[in-house]
């Protein structure tokens, strides 16, 4: 069987990267499509999987639109050499293109439907499955295959990563050592339009305090400022999670890191306007008590929750029981996503 992933994002890379190891033992051909995102090829060499560039992002309406229609090109005539049999991603593109190949469509999605309705429109009417957690609270539909887990748990699932410990010699951090992510995004995407996070002020704020405890490092999705370039990560992008594991918090205005720290058990801040409306993160949040957000008015109210949290002894102790709850109650959801693929066509 040959197989097509198209993703746009770092997390999607490592999304289906043990999935496609497993295809490829089983005699499976894979290949990648990309939307050229910073980090996106970096990944892909560092995890040695054929790719090939889709489209290079565009801002502006005009722009989008026209990536989108360069992408679903590309994406296509990739299907076409491939021969694929089946496309699987978290791209409109692939829902597009199986209409008009033999090739099946799988879209994979972690954002509630009615939270990214354009998303909605552009790919569920055209896909052959739609495969989600079971807490969305999408109407679960025929095309629906719900899976009681995270897409970060396909890759963060103690089945599947090992955290590294020599990374804090990398990271130039003592053994007894503690050292603090500050993850900041540029809310360039389509679904954050009109969205915000953390301001420049409380970066400052959250750093200075945070440095009084250990070392900062700061993960920038954009180009990072004069200011903050000291606390640049000087580590490969491959190399993140085994960071994220053993960081003693994770403070974040975006979505994805943020869940990410929660299933690996370490204590997560998020900050943004996104609070509130996200099934996966409140679940986290309200169910499991592994992430603590807040609004960016509420600013001065994170900084004393963090203040409060690092005068916690046993910290990362609770945050570890509390994960463990969440992992028993969880699959690990690489060899579903394999069984499920294999058996689709």
């Amino acid at each position: 069987m040959n197989i097509l992933i198209d993703v746009g994002h770092p997390a999607h890379v490592h999304l289906f990267a043990n999935a496609a190891n497993i295809w490829k033992e089983h005699n499976h051909q894979v290949l990648f499509t990309i939307r050229n995102r910073k980090m996106v090829p970096e990944l892909l060499q560092a995890l040695q999987f054929q790719y090939e560039i889709a489209s290079t992002p565009r801002s502006g309406l005009f722009g989008q639109a026209w990536e989108l229609a360069e992408h679903d090109w590309n994406v296509l005539k990739a299907t076409i050499r491939f021969k694929a049999d089946v496309l699987l991603g978290t791209s409109v593109a692939i829902a597009h293109v199986s209409r008009i190949t033999r090739a099946k469509s799988i879209v994979f999605s972690e954002d509630d439907a009615d939270y990214v309705p354009l998303f909605r429109y552009l790919a569920y009417p055209f896909a052959d499955g739609i495969i989600v957690p079971n807490s969305l609270r999408d109407k679960k539909t025929a095309k629906y295959h719900p899976y009681q887990g995270y897409q970060e748990l396909a890759y963060l699932h103690p089945n599947r990563f090992i955290p590294d410990p020599t990374i804090k010699k990398e990271l130039g951090v003592a053994e007894d050592e503690q050292f603090f992510i500050l993850r900041l995004v540029s809310f360039k995407a389509y679904h954050d339009v009109g969205h915000r996070g953390l301001s420049y002020d409380a970066q400052r704020q959250i750093i200075k305090l945070l440095s009084q405890y250990g070392k900062v490092f700061i993960s920038e999705e954009g180009e990072i400022s004069d200011e903050f370039r000291p606390y640049q990560f000087p580590i490969p992008p491959h190399r993140i999670h085994h960071a994220l594991y053993y960081a003693s918090m994770l403070i974040s205005d975006g979505q994805t890191m943020t869940a990410e720290a929660a299933v690996l058990g370490t204590p997560a801040i998020r900050c943004n306007t996104h609070v509130g409306y996200l099934s996966i993160i409140e679940e986290l949040e309200n169910k499991y008590g592994l992430i603590c957000s807040f609004r960016p008015d509420d600013e001065e109210v994170m900084i004393s929750k963090i203040n409060e949290l690092l005068q916690m002894p046993e910290l990362r102790n609770e945050w570890a029981r509390r994960r463990e709850k969440m992992l028993s109650e969880k699959i690990d959801v690489t060899p579903w996503m394999v069984n499920l693929v294999e058996n689709f066509v």
